[in-house]
């Protein structure tokens, strides 16, 4: 049987969160990335006082002490800093830093607000440090470190959960159905420390310099389709015969282009 989490003592679980600098969806302003803070919400229930925050990024830009101060807001005494210089991949300051600290259960986000953005940050963790990898969980049920098993509730698709048993030590990437961040109080920013460690080896990302970064297009219009709303209306639209309408058959080229140019006008799709 695995002990529930909170007759467990948060001292013999160490825990660490890794948060990034998020930006808003429509002002693109830097922000708490909504994954990433709800990571640490959960690390917070969890284990507050072995846990440990890990931000992976240049401590010269001003915009992230910032929103490094929003997540120090949620509770937190002290937050570690890698001072990776701009341009840098992450992951191998973030490899050394785990395999350093042997933390128990690793806690990020699903992937990143800006940059990459691929979400295979905590795959490549899991691979290097040889930890299970559960994606999209919800919340942690159990952890019983005598037999080195956890249980976890991980988000399925349209609103189901599913319950995984895994094995100690191991990475979860968490969902936006997870509980959400508590806010972030301005005297709890103003007395979090932020600790510096210098990172001794970086690994260049070239890939990056070569990208050309614009901003996403619209996307198309969807046709407007009347669907079903009872089990007989589906029923009657699946067995129903279909009906000649009002429509033509067209052979000339230049008159169907302008047939589907019209269509498309008057639907407002273009």
């Amino acid at each position: 049987m695995l002990k529930d989490i909170s007759k467990t003592t948060s001292k013999n679980i160490k825990m660490s969160v890794l948060i990034s600098v998020g930006e808003h969806p429509l002002s693109a302003r830097p922000r708490r990335a909504e994954q990433d803070a709800r990571a640490l919400e959960l690390g917070l229930k969890l284990a507050p006082e072995s846990l440990k925050i890990l931000y992976a990024g240049s401590t010269g830009d001003s915009a992230a002490t910032e929103v490094l101060k929003e997540y120090m807001g949620m509770g937190i005494d002290q937050l570690e800093v890698l001072d990776v210089p701009p341009k840098t991949d992450v992951t191998l300051p973030l490899l050394e830093k785990l395999q350093q600290d042997c933390p128990d259960v690793v806690l990020t986000g699903i992937r990143a607000e800006n940059g990459e953005s691929s979400g295979m940050l905590p795959y490549l963790l899991s691979e290097q440090l040889n930890m299970a990898m559960v994606p999209a969980i919800t919340d942690i049920l159990c952890i019983d470190k005598t037999t080195g098993f956890a249980e976890v509730l991980q988000a399925l698709p349209r609103g189901q959960r599913r319950k995984v048993k895994v094995n100690l030590p191991f990475i979860a990437s968490v969902d936006m159905a997870a509980a959400a961040p508590r806010q972030s109080a301005y005297g709890s920013a103003m007395r979090g420390h932020l600790k510096i460690d210098p990172v001794t080896r970086t690994m260049h990302d070239a890939e990056q310099e070569q990208w050309q970064i614009s901003p996403a297009q619209a996307r198309p219009k969807r046709l407007k389709i009347v669907k079903a709303k009872t089990a007989a209306d589906r029923f009657k639209a699946a067995t129903a015969k279909v009906q000649g309408g009002s429509g033509k058959v067209i052979y000339d080229n230049k008159e169907s282009a302008e047939a589907i140019l019209k269509l498309l006008k008057d639907e407002k799709v273009l």
